[in-house]
Formats: structure tokens, C-alpha cells, sequence
């Protein structure tokens, strides 16, 4: 009897022995389940499209979860764990389910893409220099590639805005003046060939919102940019840009020289930190580009201009005005006169 009783007081004893079992090892679960960290840590961390155990290897050998092994079953059990390739920002103080959640969203990656900033007013040679800041391509070597007729004929089909640039050889840089301003994300292994054709494709945009008053200018595409291209050096508000745009509309009625100094800082070349008045003592320079030598409209855009540059040119501003000026040394408003008289005297009232 007695050992019977005995054996009877071994079973609660093995019982207690797997209770404790389980507990221990949920225990240590539960805390291989849990946030490596109770603060806040970024780790960054690539996904190239393994598979997810190998994933979870690499988060738990980059310090990010504790136990792969673990995290992988819970996974499984959760079904709530699809990778996407990327690059992530992971903090070490979210839960499983968090990081999973992340890294399941291509959105949450970090872009790789590069910024490049084209603003209005910008001439060709600087957006090729922006470029050749993200590429290592040389500017000289863009600039070269952008007046190469082969290169700038193969995009006329796909971009005819483009089908008089190659019709005048005095214009200095074919595609000045098509390139439209914005900002745009650029995949970090781009070609200057596809950079070139994501701003074409903005352009593109931008004329086609205007196409159907383009058709029914008396101008055609190349002159409504190059007109638009002086409006936007000419003036900073989008008011002025129709004043100023019907006064060069009056002028080109009757023949008389633009007469715009902006042009002649594209004639000779003047960077924009350059002192302004050395396009005004410049007049007499000789370059198809010079306005005041040359009636009529330069032989192509002297900048980019932006959208609202273009639709002053399509919906200018009707006056009776020839002249205008702008108070540099003042508050930069612009003054406009019908006869040189009156504007002679708003020079000699603002300018002297």
C-alpha cells in the first residue's frame, strides 16, 4: 500500500514540472516576441526581395527583433508579414506586428530619388549644371547633347513643341526655353536622356493645357515661347507679365524694336548675380539676340519660363502703352508711358 500511494504522488509532481514547463518557455516567447528596445532607435535596413526567413535573419542580425526563428513562426501564425524591397527606417522599440506592418508597404521605404529644382528663369546652362550635380555627367557635355540636331530631331515626334528649334541656326541652345520649371524627383541612376525627357514630359503638359489658344494665336509655338521667355525676365508678378506682354504685342504691330535690355544679357552671356546694369550699357552689342540692334523677336527663348509667363502672352493685357521701366532702387514697380517723353520722365523720376 504504501508504495502505491507513492507512486499515486508522482503524477501532480510531473503535471506541476510540465506547467512550469509551458510557462518557462511561454515566458520566453513572450519576451522573444517583445520590442528589442523600450526607446526609441532607427536602424536603417535594405530589403532586396529575400525570402522572409531570410529577411527576419537579417533584421535579427542588424539588432532590430531578438529571435528570427520566432518572429518567422509568429508570422506564420499571424499571416500578416509581406516584404517589399526597399529601404526602411525600422525602430527597435515597435512591436512585431509594427515592423511587419512597415515593411509590408513599399510607401514606407525610403526614396532613393534625387531632387532637382528647376525655377522660373532658369537659362539651360544652369538647369545642366543642377544636372550635372546629380549624374557626374559634365555640363558642357549636356549642353553639347541638348544642340546635337540627331538627339533634339529624334524628340520632335514625341514633343512638338519642338519642331522649329532646328529651323534657325543663330539659336544658342535648342532646347532653351522648353525645359519647364518645377521640382522634380529623379530616380538616382537616371541618364541625362531620360532627366531631359521628364521635364519634356512637364512642357508637354503645360502646352497641351494651352494648345487650344496656342492654335488660335497669330504667333506661332517657338514665338510664343521666346516671347514668354523676356516676359518672365522682365517681370515678377504675374499683373505685370500681361502689362509688359501687351506692350511688346503693341510694339511688334508697328515694328518697333522690343528694345528689352534681358535680352541683351542672354546676348552677351551675363550670369543672373551679375550687375543688371551691364546689359543696360550694352545696347549696341553686337548678337541676333539684341533687341534693341534687331526688330522683331530674338531668334529664340533667352530662359525657361514658367506657366504663368505663357498665359501673359496668350491673354495679354490690352493698353496703349510703348514703354515701361521698373523703380530698381525702389519698391520694383513697374511704369508704363505712351510716348518716350513720359517714359523718359519716369526714368529720370525713378532711375536717376
Amino acid at each position: 500500500m504504501p508504495k502505491k500511494r507513492r507512486k499515486l504522488n508522482i503524477v501532480p509532481l510531473i503535471l506541476i514540472v510540465l506547467l512550469l514547463g509551458v510557462v518557462v518557455i511561454g515566458f520566453s516567447i513572450k519576451n522573444k516576441l517583445a520590442p528589442l528596445t523600450g526607446q526609441s532607435n532607427l536602424v536603417t535596413v535594405e530589403i532586396q526581395g529575400q525570402s522572409n526567413q531570410q529577411i527576419l535573419k537579417q533584421l535579427e542580425e542588424n539588432k532590430i527583433i531578438r529571435d528570427s526563428k520566432v518572429a518567422y513562426y509568429y508570422s506564420r501564425f499571424k499571416k500578416n508579414f509581406s516584404p517589399k524591397a526597399g529601404t526602411y527606417e525600422i525602430d527597435t522599440s515597435w512591436s512585431l506586428d509594427q515592423i511587419f506592418s512597415y515593411v509590408s508597404d513599399s510607401k514606407n521605404a525610403l526614396s532613393t530619388d534625387k531632387t532637382l529644382k528647376v525655377i522660373e528663369g532658369d537659362w539651360v546652362k544652369h538647369i545642366a549644371s543642377k544636372i550635372q550635380d546629380l549624374t557626374g555627367v559634365s555640363q558642357d557635355e549636356i549642353l553639347a547633347l541638348w544642340n546635337d540636331p540627331q538627339y533634339v530631331s529624334s524628340l520632335q515626334q514625341k514633343y512638338p513643341f519642338l519642331k522649329d528649334v532646328l529651323d534657325n541656326q543663330d539659336i544658342r541652345f535648342k532646347l532653351e526655353g522648353y525645359l519647364a520649371p518645377d521640382t522634380y524627383r529623379i530616380a538616382k541612376d537616371a541618364t541625362v536622356e531620360e532627366i531631359t525627357e521628364v521635364l519634356l514630359d512637364q512642357t508637354n503638359k503645360i502646352y497641351q493645357s494651352f494648345q487650344n489658344q496656342i492654335e488660335k494665336s497669330s504667333l506661332t509655338v517657338h514665338q510664343i515661347y521666346t516671347l514668354a521667355s523676356i516676359v518672365q525676365y522682365e517681370a515678377s508678378s504675374v499683373e505685370d507679365m500681361k502689362m509688359i506682354a501687351g506692350v511688346f504685342y503693341n510694339r511688334l504691330k508697328i515694328n518697333m524694336p522690343l528694345q528689352s535690355s534681358v535680352t541683351v544679357c542672354y546676348a552677351i552671356d551675363i550670369n543672373r548675380g551679375d550687375d543688371w546694369m551691364n546689359c543696360e550699357v550694352n545696347s549696341n552689342f553686337e548678337s541676333p539676340y539684341n533687341t534693341y540692334k534687331y526688330a522683331g523677336l530674338p531668334p529664340g527663348p533667352i530662359l525657361n519660363p514658367g506657366k504663368d509667363a505663357i498665359d501673359a502672352v496668350l491673354n495679354p493685357t490690352p493698353s496703349d502703352y510703348y514703354y515701361f521701366m521698373a523703380d530698381v532702387y525702389g519698391d520694383g514697380k513697374v511704369y508704363y508711358a505712351k510716348t518716350l517723353q513720359e517714359h523718359e520722365e519716369n526714368v529720370r523720376k525713378y532711375l536717376k
